[in-house]
């Protein structure tokens, strides 16, 4: 696909990402959704009204009734979309920094679209066959107030709030600015938490932290996990479907630390999880500890979402999914991924143990992680042929999935093009930290190289 990638498409606003670009979105998806009624969701970002006004344009010119949600965590909009029976546009860039902007489109289920649901709406964009509708049979709008409590309410129904309030837990919570500073704090609080926040107010030009919740920009709540003695931090990104974890010392627990060990609470013998191709040694121990299957995808909500349903019409029992990087399902829940519901049910394990001794079976693994930054296609290919040439010179399994992934046993090193970004990935993962450190930047000095080069 040209324009969705694996998460929608994003862009920095207003320059790869305009009002035009919206506008037609917004009339190609009315066009080929076809419907009397779509809703639209933003997250906190500087410009999420004005491209949220533009998809409504768009929308509306189809002949679309549009419901305006205001700011809404993503998993909040996919609640809304399965509740009232609608589909919805949220206005999000996720994870990215604050001058991008993004689209994602959610179905009536609640579900992100499938891939070929957004192929048919990109068919429709590309060749600009809209439909336009007379004067007085253009869509109306309306104000949609209290979904934010809705989704809260949801969200308390579906967890286990007796044991969570029970252990009489600490909770120190960054929501980064972003739409979830508007509903997980009162969802901890009323899961019987103590809630203290840092960058807890919504904020679309992210000054506390960049909206994605890596090490590098959650040193303040590290601190606060340890001025407040809290027993868990928490942080999302900037829709709020992501959550990363900090132990009670204030320590950043990785990403595939936390899948694993909510993997090893909820698998069986016989169940499958699904991962992408980055995932951790940490989730294949643990799944072949259980005699579980692992399927891996390309890297992707929607190409997990894809596979999940695969599986499950297959027959196979799916309880959990997700990536390393804090986004996880639990399909039985919804087939979204929700940070505040990713939370709480890490909170069900903090409440038996903490943190430390929740994640450290998984430890011993080292992860390094680099991105080059491009500025032409030709760059890009020069990077991407420079990685294939690499893997066939070396003594690994190859793995081209999404990429190219070199399995050497005792660890192993990806190279991918972002989804999202203008970047191409280097991620290496080993026993050993100076294995790991040595792999990605060969990789990456390679990469280097051939970019200078092109």
């Amino acid at each position: 696909m040209e324009v969705f990638g694996s998460s929608g498409t994003r862009g920095v606003a207003n320059e790869e990402l305009t009002p035009e670009f919206v506008l037609r979105v917004g009339k190609a998806t009315g066009t080929a959704w076809g419907v009397d009624r779509v809703a639209i969701a933003r997250d906190t970002r500087y410009t999420g009204r004005m491209l949220a006004d533009a998809a409504t344009s768009g929308l509306a010119s189809t002949g679309t009734d549009v419901d305006r949600l205001g700011i809404l965590p993503t998993p909040g909009a996919q609640f809304h979309a399965e509740r009232a029976g609608v589909p919805v546009v949220v206005i999000t860039a996720s994870h990215n920094p604050p001058q991008y902007n993004g689209i994602k489109l959610v179905g009536t289920d609640g579900v992100e679209l499938a891939v070929s649901d957004l192929e048919t709406i990109e068919e429709t964009l590309l060749s600009e066959r809209f439909a336009v509708a007379p004067w007085d049979e253009t869509g109306r709008v309306r104000e949609i107030t209290g979904t934010t409590d809705q989704y809260v309410d949801e969200l308390l129904a579906a967890a286990e709030r007796e044991t969570i309030a029970g252990a009489d837990l600490t909770v120190a919570l960054d929501p980064g600015h972003g739409a979830g500073a508007l509903t997980s704090p009162r969802f901890f609080r009323e899961l019987g938490c103590r809630v203290v926040t840092v960058n807890g107010q919504a904020d679309g030009r992210f000054p506390g932290r960049d909206p994605e919740p890596v090490p590098e920009n959650l040193g303040d709540l590290g601190e606060l996990v340890r001025a407040s003695d809290a027993d868990v931090g928490i942080a999302h990104d900037g829709d709020a479907d992501r959550a990363i974890f900090f132990d009670e010392d204030g320590e950043y627990v990785p990403g595939d630390a936390t899948l694993a060990a909510l993997a090893a609470a909820e698998l069986e013998a016989g169940d499958t999880v699904v991962s992408a191709v980055n995932v951790s040694q940490r989730l294949v121990d643990v799944v072949t500890d259980l005699g579980a299957e692992l399927e891996l995808t390309p890297i992707g909500s929607t190409n997990i979402i894809t596979r999940i349903r695969e599986l499950e019409a297959s027959g196979a029992r799916v309880p959990i999914a997700g990536e390393g990087n804090g986004g996880i399902f639990f399909p039985a829940f919804r087939l979204a991924r929700d940070g505040a519901f990713t939370a709480a049910r890490f909170l069900e394990l903090v409440a038996e143990r903490s943190v430390s001794e929740i994640v450290s079976p998984f430890d011993g693994y080292a992860n390094v992680r680099h991105n080059l930054e491009y500025e032409s296609t030709a760059e890009r290919d020069a990077m991407l042929d420079a990685a294939a040439n690499h893997a066939q010179s070396a003594d690994a399994e190859l793995n081209t999935r999404d990429g190219y992934r070199l399995d050497y046993g005792d660890a192993w090193v990806l190279a991918r093009p972002s989804g999202t970004e203008p970047l191409v990935r280097v991620y290496a993962e080993a026993r050993d930290a100076g294995r790991a450190q040595e792999l990605a930047d060969e990789l990456y000095e390679t990469l280097a190289d051939a970019k200078a080069n092109a």
